[in-house]
Formats: structure tokens, sequence, C-alpha cells
């Protein structure tokens, strides 16, 4: 792509030299021309009398443009001047606008002669480095479609041709490019070419990323013979500002065996005269059956709750795998660097570091020394990690079954809400990390080790800050065999930016970024805490199906009020509750339900209906729907309030066996959801928690509600549209089967699974 790098860099270069913030726009132009993009003819002259001369071998009608560091932006300062007839109009229009207070009181380096760009459709390309990212690439609709109705697509770059043309796709006007109301089509591919020249892997966003601070290409004119950028803007980074480069991992497995299986762990923080958070770990670990040793930590006791306490790590029986560490934040680094090689990984409990402006000094001295030390940090400024195979715990009472969910949060407290409100609904996991501050061991290092984890099916994060964001979208990107992710993000309104930044220390990056990061990458993006937990609980439950990405539901349940907005909550998701076709309908119509059974899609039946043929009328049900209609999913509701008082027998018994053996019959070929609502009555809503039991036992997920369980269900089809838009060969399974092996860590292949302590 770039026709002429060492001209591109030269421009860069010079422009550097000069002590310029950005490029003059004959040379962004000319660094365009580098990388392939069209500008028109154009000359930079001295005088008015030079530009007259000059325009005698060029084209009109002509612009003018005046050439200042002074002057960002052109227009406003009066310094452009278009339709120029001929030379002596263009000398005319030099000396007007020499004239004009803001370039009379401006340097003026001379003045941009060139030749108009025929009338055709404008549009605006820019691009911009993220904070968190990196370069990113915008496209939108010039005019009043960019300034007024910000009709506009973004993408973390490097982008594809199938990425600029989903871009594209986004557009509420696209519908101009291909031809409207007598206006001829344009170029589309030459406007593809431009994009992938500016943000493509080889393009200039992308060789200049640490040079380039924005881009913005407006208007580009595209016509029905190609593109051609009218206007080039670039402003650059201060010098000496490139992105640090990421950390990367040799085997993930084996940097974190220590946090998320320890064998031994040294608590300081804990008292001898009073229950202090430490304290309370140490007597969670022992409720929770960590059968590991345990080294309480103190200057001067000899014990403490019960067990031998020692002055240092140093001095403890064992090297330590884990240290939890709630003491004050001034001693931190050097106990950390008097463990004399004696401590892997350290997770620091205690806040006053860079959440803080005073402490940010302080959190650096923290990462040097543990690096030194060769310990890694987890926070700091959180409440600690969860391990149900490594019988590790912070919360009280959490599950000790092992699941399928690997979590990384920023922060503590939602951490317990997402392990304990989650537990009741069914979620069980494989692990939970709290990173707060994440001064060293940053998120995308936890998520590619959940990606190393064969225990671990699907990650869920709660990011404020993603510390290293362009590693992170690099391993969403990159990795041989990625897994599902959710991400709930914090800060992404500007007020939530700034309760970030007093938070976690996070001067989240515009949200944007992760739109585009949720558009590109199998990743979806939800909102609150409530969807997260759903989104992940229906992760627990489903196999992805690239080949077969999710469009297509069968809603069935009692209650025809609600079947109807049902169907309204999936079509909002993008998802289709369409009438069966004429084969499925048929042996369904032939079974001759009661009156007020509906079968066209939603599939309406009444209690009455559900009760025919003591439940199993349901299965007979789902079985036509699965074998002749063979929906991509399949998403049941019932109105728990509906059944009582109609009948001795308990239906919902009989459904889960019906469930169950539906989806042995026929394997594949559609997902399962089941929404059981209450009427909120204390009867109902215990009913409905031991319903969710018996529903996680047969791996079905289980929502209050048709709406989220719709939302729930459009994760699983962005996800698996994203995946089946992905190319790539798939990592071996076994390899990670056989490190863990190796490092004494046993999978626990079930959900629900217990079992003795790792090694």
């Amino acid at each position: 792509m770039d026709l002429n790098p060492t001209t591109a860099e030269a421009i860069i270069a010079r422009a550097r030299a000069a002590g310029r913030t950005a490029l003059d726009e004959a040379s962004g132009k000319a660094l365009l021309s580098c990388f392939g993009i069209a500008t028109p003819r154009a000359v930079v002259v001295a005088s008015p009398e030079q530009g007259a001369e000059r325009a005698k071998g060029m084209a009109g009608p002509f612009a003018v443009k005046v050439v200042s560091p002074d002057i960002l932006h052109k227009s406003d300062a009066g310094g452009v001047t278009l339709n120029l007839a001929d030379g002596a109009a263009v000398a005319a229009a030099i000396r007007e606008m020499a004239g004009k207070p803001r370039i009379a009181a401006a340097r003026v380096e001379g003045w941009l002669v060139e030749e108009m760009i025929p009338k055709g459709q404008e549009m605006v390309i820019g691009g911009f480095r993220d904070r968190e990212f990196g370069p990113m690439i915008m496209v939108g609709l010039g005019g009043i479609f960019v300034e007024v109705l910000k009709d506009v697509s973004f993408r973390i770059c490097p982008i594809n041709r199938a990425d600029a043309e989903a871009m594209l796709a986004e557009l509420k006007g696209r519908a101009l490019l291909h031809g409207a109301r007598g206006v001829a089509a344009v170029d589309e591919a030459a406007l593809i070419d431009a994009m992938l020249a500016l943000g493509g892997a080889q393009g200039l966003l992308m060789r200049f990323a640490d040079d380039i601070a924005e881009a913005d290409l407006n208007p580009i004119i595209v016509t029905q013979t190609g593109a051609v950028a009218a206007d080039a803007r670039f402003i650059l980074t201060p010098a000496g500002e490139a992105g640090r480069p990421a950390r990367m991992l040799r085997d993930p497995l084996t940097e974190f065996a220590p946090l998320f299986f320890p064998e031994t762990i040294a608590v300081l923080g804990a008292s001898t005269k009073e229950v202090a958070i430490a304290n309370t770990f140490i007597r969670r670990l022992r409720s929770f059956g960590y059968s590991g040793e345990i080294y309480p930590i103190h200057p001067t006791a000899t014990e403490i709750e019960g067990l031998a306490a020692y002055r240092t790590i140093a001095e403890a029986p064992r090297p330590v795998d884990y240290a939890y560490i709630a003491i004050g934040a001034q001693r931190i680094p050097d106990v950390i660097a008097g463990a004399a090689g004696r401590l892997k990984v350290a997770q620091v409990i205690s806040a006053g570091f860079g959440e803080l402006a005073e402490g940010r000094a302080l959190e650096a001295d923290l990462v040097a020394k543990a690096s030194a030390a060769g310990v890694r940090v987890v926070g700091p400024n959180c409440l600690g990690s969860y391990s149900p195979r490594g019988g590790l715990t912070f919360p009280v009472g959490a599950p000790t079954e092992v699941g399928r969910i690997g979590i990384v949060a920023q922060s503590g407290g939602l951490s317990t809400d997402i392990i304990k409100r989650g537990q009741w609904r069914g979620l069980r996991f494989s692990g939970l990390v709290t990173i707060g501050n994440s001064a060293d061991v940053t998120p995308h290092e936890l998520v590619e080790f959940y990606f190393a984890d064969p225990q671990t099916t699907a990650v869920g994060l709660y990011i404020e800050d993603i510390r290293e964001g362009r590693a992170f979208f690099d391993l969403l990107r990159c990795h041989p065999a990625p897994k599902q992710v959710v991400i709930l993000k914090g800060g992404r309104s500007a007020l939530g930016r700034a309760a970030a930044a007093s938070h976690t220390g996070a001067l989240a990056g515009d949200d944007r970024a992760w739109q585009a990061l949720a558009a590109q990458l199998p990743v979806a993006l939800v909102s609150t805490l409530d969807e997260f937990i759903d989104a992940l609980l229906m992760l627990q439950s489903v196999t992805l199906r690239p080949h077969k990405p999710t469009r297509e539901v069968v809603l069935f349940g009692n209650g025809g009020g609600s079947s109807v907005l049902g169907t309204d909550a999936f079509a909002s998701y993008g998802l289709n509750v369409s009438p069966l076709c004429a084969a499925a309908l048929a042996p369904l119509e032939a079974m001759g339900l009661p009156p007020g059974t509906s079968l066209v899609n939603p599939i309406d039946t009444p209690v009455r209906t559900l009760q025919e043929k003591d439940g199993l009328i349901a299965g007979e049900i789902l079985g036509h729907v699965l074998e002749l209609a063979q929906p991509d999913a399949v998403a049941m509701h019932l109105n728990l309030a509906a059944f009582v008082g109609r009948g001795t027998a308990d239906p919902m018994e009989t459904l889960f066996e019906v469930i169950g053996k539906a989806v042995r019959q026929w394997p594949g070929v559609a997902h399962f959801a089941l929404a059981l609502r209450s009427d909120g009555s204390p009867e109902l809503d215990d009913k409905r928690r031991i319903y969710r039991e018996k529903a996680r036992a047969i791996g079905l997920a289980v929502f209050d509600e048709i709406p989220a369980m719709a939302g729930a269900l459009s994760v699983v089809s962005h996800l698996e549209h994203r995946l089946a838009a992905r190319s790539g060969g798939a990592a071996d399974p076994d390899d990670a089967e056989k490190r863990l092996a190796r490092l004494g860590i046993q999978r626990y292949a079930e959900p629900g699974a217990a079992g003795p302590r790792p090694r």
C-alpha cells in the first residue's frame, strides 16, 4: 500500500524538525499520495504573482488556501477561496485573503493553489489515536450528515476489506452511494481502497501509529470513476509519546497457576487484637476448604487465627505462591522487595496508590520493586480472588462447585455481586480476579489465561480502564482459538468516565472504541449487571454455532399477550419469531390441541394444553418443531401464576424431562432458553429458585422475563456472527490439558463438579 515509505517518513521528520504540531495541507496531501490516496494537482506559491503564473500550466477552476502553522481551520479564518476561473482570479484571491485580520496576524508560509475536483458524493474519512486502543478509523457522509446527523462509523485499526464494507453498511445514508433520487452511483470500491490505505494493516495510521494523533480527510470526493481527497489535515502527537510495549506471556497457564491454584498463601495485615479484613480472609479460606498452607505475616506476633505467624515472607517455611496484602500502602513496595525471591504473585488489597494523584509515584515504585523481585502484582486497590479449583475465595458463601465462566473485574464490590447474584441465577465460575488499578497484571493477561484454560468456556470482564487496549485488541484478533467474551464497561458516559477516574485512576477512552471492538471481534458489550449475568448464563449453557448463527427463534409458552410482547422484544434485538413453515405446522395442527392454542409461532399453549398427557404434550410439540422447523433457538416462557390452583400435578418436573429429552434427541439443532415468570409472591419466587436448580442440572439457562432471555440470545447471535466472520485455525485443546496436568491441576469437566484441591 505504501508507495514511497522513505518520502512518507521524511515528511513526518521534516515537520518534527520544524517543531510543527500539524502538517500543512500540502505536506498532508503528499503523505496521502505516498499511500496511494489520490489528491488534486496542486502547487504552493509565495505571492499573488507566482500564483497567477503557476496557474497557467494547470486546469481550472482553482481553489486557493492559506498555508500557515498558526491556522489549523482555514475556512474559519477566511483562508479558503473556491471556483477561481484563471490565474488573475487566483492572484486577486491571494491578495484579498492576505488582508484578513486572522491571516495578517499569522505566520504565512505560502498559498496552496490546486485544481478543483469535479462534483461527486462528499465523504469524510478520519483517524485518531485512541488512548487505550491506538489508531482508529472513521468514515461518514460529508456535509450535514457528519456535522449534524453524526452519520459515522468507527473501527479499530487495522481494518480489512470486510471491515470497511461493514462500516459503510452502518451508515444511514449509504443509499446515496448506490445512487438515489437521480444521482449516479459512485465508485464504492475506490472509497474502500482509500479507507484501507488509511487504516489497513499497511496503512498510514498503522505505519505512523506513534506520530499521527488525528487525521481528517474532509471531504474526500467520490465519483463514478474514483475517490480524491480534497482536503487533508494531520495533527501530530507530542514528541516521545509512543505507546508502551505490552508484556508478552510465554505460558499463561504457568504464569498464573500460583494465583488460581496456590499451594501456599501468605496473609499480611491480620491482627491479634481485632478482626481486620485479612483475618476475615483467613477465616473464609478455611471455611471454603482451602487445603494448602497459610502463613500469617506479622512483625511481632507468633500466632494469628490459630496459625503460626512469621515476621517476613522470606522467613515462611516454604516459598509463597500467593500473598494477600492488606497493610499500609507506603510499606508494601519494600515488603514485596524483601520477599527475597520466595514470592510469585502478590494481590495488593490496600488502596492509596494510582487511584489518587498523590499515590501514582508510590504505585510506580511498587511495580518497579515487584518486577525486580520477580513478583507479579494483582491490584492494588482490589478485594481478592476466587478460584473454586484452588480453594481460594474472598466473598463469604461463594459456591465451591467449579464452573465454566472466568471473570476479570476492576471493582471488588461489583465482583461480589457477580459471584453471589450469579450463584442464585445458576452461574458457576472457573475463577474470578479483582484487579483494581491493574498496575502490573493487566486484564488482557488474565483473559489470555482463561483462553488457555480448558475449564473456561466464556469470559466476562468488568472494565473501567483496559490499561493495554492495543494488546487486548490484538489478543482477541489474533488468538488461534478465542473464547466468547462479554464486557461490562464502566465509564462509557462523560460522567461515568469522571467517576472511573476517581475510582481506579482510569482515564477511560471514548465509548466509540468499545463499540468498534464489539463490531469487529467475537466480543459482546452489555450495559448493566443484569445483562452481564444474563449473557454469561446463556453462554454457560450453549455451544456457539458459527456455522449456523442464531436468527430464527420459536417462542413457545403460555400467555398470549406475553407472546406478542416477547415477539416484539426479540425483534428489537434483530431476532425473528417468524411463522412456521407449512411442513412444521401441519403435524402440530393434526394434534388436535384444545381451543385457545395458537401454533403459528409464537406457539401459545394455555395451561389446559400443557396439562395434556400429564405434561408430555410439550415434548411432542418440541419434537415436531425441532424436526421440521429446525429453528436456531427455542425460547420457552411460562407464567407460573397461571398454574396455581390448576390441578395437583406440577407440570415443571415433566417439562424439564421433555426438554432434556428433546436436546438429546436433536443435538445441535437449536439453543434452548427458558423464562419463568413470577407474580412476585414469596411462594412463586421460592418455587422459581427450585426450578432454576433443576434447569441447571440439565444445562438450561433460566431467565425472569422474556426480554432478558431475548437479550441473552442476541448476545449468542452476535458472537456467532463475529466468529463466522473470523478466519484462523483452532488451537489444540489437548495441549492446554497436558500443560495443566504437568502443573498438577485437575480440569472439572462438568458444571457444578467439586473435588479435591489441586496437587
